[in-house]
């Protein structure tokens, strides 16, 4: 996941908003008659997938894959190589309506990173550079810390309090939307103010010893900084020594190497019956950070993804609309995949009907997080009616769901992210802790299984989402 989401509310089916209650009550007439007729196809979906011969294939899936290939920093080799085995694996399931487009993609290499405390003591400092960082010189920087609790604090106070010091970003953690400005931001911000080198306390609430890596870019007029996420523990160890107005030194060494590759986002179609140029989207992205395995960022959308056109198939529940699964390349160093689908399929973006994203976890699914008009979230309200049995009936109020697919509901285009019981997603994001060990068998089934059906039912239904 590149990006946050912003301070969310809820909205249950009955249009209670936590304790307040809307000024319209949805009113679809015979189209909500019609969604509750899909109570049979759900339940056939749900025991398919949790109980049936599904049971455990997202999980076992997502395993192998993860064993297989490892992290998939984008422009890698190992990224490629992962997308022709899921192109294969769909293939093996019968679907062979997939498509490639080749695109430009960084290739953000990391290579030696060390930062040393100097002063009041010698310690060494847990470290990850940010995506797209510059290298520091050959024999590093040795410079005094200076630290910030927000950017108000650092524009308030004279540049050459600032200049030739190393800048450190110790924002205590609320929510990833609001916190992570001080990751992609912190570095043009600092070298605007003189530094020779920026820090973040690692965007997380959570940590053991444990720095959080992400992107960032430059902004135009300032000289690219080399910048880094330590871990909360030496931030705030470096704060509080700061505060008492000891002086910190720090010795940083990182060294990196950015180029540009090709890769390729991947389309798989189930063509719908009556409407097949009209798209319902499933999607979740391929890449991953060189920290970790990507299993859950974002291994698990990608592969709850897969299997809503894969189940639907088996099942032989061909809905009139199209169901299209893509698999992002690039998320993580700027959405540069969802960018490029979206330019060359600009012209027909009348035809998306509505679409999904999951990349802020793949635990227990509790609902969606909808961006779209009052009516589109009516109706997708009442298709959440039908997953009570699995406590998946929650809808959240967002204007903006998901990464990836904010590009497109940011036109317009009504949209979705999972919605679920993710409470500890930030606290293995972006780091060596994303690995299969955070993945749930029954928690996958679940997802696939409420992921593919809400596909189906919204690509099936006589209406389509009003924008």
């Amino acid at each position: 996941m590149n990006e946050g989401s912003p301070i969310l509310f809820v909205l249950v089916s009955t249009c209670l908003v936590l304790s307040c209650v809307c000024s319209e009550v949805c009113n679809l007439g015979p189209l909500a008659e019609e969604i509750a007729s899909y109570d049979t196809v759900v339940k056939r979906i749900i025991d398919y997938a949790v109980s049936g011969p599904f049971k455990g294939k997202t999980y076992n899936e997502l395993a192998k894959f993860v064993d297989k290939f490892g992290a998939r920093p984008s422009g890698t080799e190992v990224l490629e190589k992962s997308i022709d085995y899921m192109i294969d694996l769909t293939r093996e399931e019968g679907l062979n309506d997939i498509v490639t487009e080749e695109l430009e993609v960084p290739r953000w290499e990391r290579g030696e990173e060390r930062i040393t405390m100097l002063e009041p003591r010698v310690k060494d400092i847990s470290v990850l550079g940010l995506g797209r960082s510059v290298s520091t010189p050959p024999e590093g920087i040795t410079a005094e810390v200076v630290v910030f609790k927000s950017f108000d604090e650092l524009e308030n106070t004279p540049d050459e309090k600032v200049a030739g010091k190393i800048v450190l970003y110790a924002p205590i953690f609320t929510k990833y939307g609001e916190t992570n400005k001080y990751r992609t931001q912190g570095a043009t911000k600092a070298s605007a103010k003189g530094a020779v080198a920026s820090l973040v306390r690692s965007i997380t609430p959570f940590s053991i010893n444990t720095p959080h890596t992400g992107s960032q870019t430059y902004g135009e007029g300032v000289i690219p900084i080399p910048t880094a996420a330590i871990a909360i523990e030496d931030a705030d160890l470096i704060s509080r020594i700061h505060a008492r107005g000891e002086k910190v030194v720090l010795h940083i060494r990182m060294f990196s190497n950015l180029e540009t590759k090709v890769s390729r986002n991947t389309l798989i179609d189930l063509k719908g019956t009556q409407n097949p140029e009209k798209l319902v989207i499933v999607s979740g992205h391929i890449d991953s950070w060189d920290v970790g395995q990507g299993a859950m960022d974002d291994g698990g959308g990608l592969f709850i993804s897969w299997a809503a056109p894969v189940i639907l198939k088996r099942l032989n529940l061909i809905p009139k609309r199209t169901v299209r699964a893509i698999f992002w390349t690039a998320e993580e160093l700027g959405l540069i995949g969802a960018y490029a689908y979206e330019k060359a399929h600009r012209h027909e973006s009348d035809n998306i009907n509505f679409i999904m994203e999951s990349d802020e976890g793949t635990f227990a699914p509790l609902g969606l997080a909808v961006g779209g008009s009052k009516k589109a979230r009516c109706i997708v309200g009442e298709v959440l009616k039908l997953f009570k049995s699995i406590n998946a009936s929650t809808l959240v109020e967002e204007d903006a769901p998901g990464s990836d697919i904010g590009i497109f509901t940011g036109n317009g285009i009504p949209g979705a992210s999972l919605h679920n019981d993710n409470a500890k997603y930030f606290w293995f994001h972006h780091t060596e802790g994303d690995t299969m060990n955070v993945e749930d068998p029954d928690e996958l089934d679940l997802g696939a299984a409420f992921w593919t059906a809400v596909a189906y039912i919204i690509a099936d239904l006589s209406e389509d989402i009003p924008r």
